[in-house]
């Protein structure tokens, strides 16, 4: 079901650097449609995780946020603990990965990959 995802005025916000790294995959896949796929699951260390994927096309009820071209897919249910957060790619020591800066997390893990509400 392309094209049925909702828009959103940007309450996630993309960095720049992660916006780059969501046009080399979709260049290196040859694939010009490809998205960032968010999302949050129970889990982790702290009660919920944070996932990442990669998408062609939106679910129905998918909110498509759009940064330069750029398209980030999140569903309903983990958009209401992403509101306000910030999508970044972080390159370092520990290696590359998307993160998530969220200011609703009241508390996270050491690795930042799982966050408590």
């Amino acid at each position: 079901m392309s094209g049925a995802a909702t828009f959103a005025p940007t309450p996630l916000l993309l960095t720049e650097a992660a916006a780059r790294r969501i046009q080399a995959l979709a260049a290196d896949e040859g694939n010009p449609q490809l998205k960032l796929r968010v999302y949050v699951t129970g889990g982790g260390c702290s009660g919920f995780q944070y996932g990442f994927d990669v998408a062609q096309e939106a679910a129905e009820d998918d909110t498509l946020i759009e940064v330069d071209g750029v398209g980030m897919l999140v569903d309903p249910l983990s958009y209401q603990y992403l509101v306000g957060s910030t999508v970044d790619f972080e390159e370092g020591l520990a290696g590359a990965r998307f993160v998530i800066r969220n200011p609703n997390a009241t508390s996270t893990c050491g690795c930042g990959a799982s966050f408590m509400v």
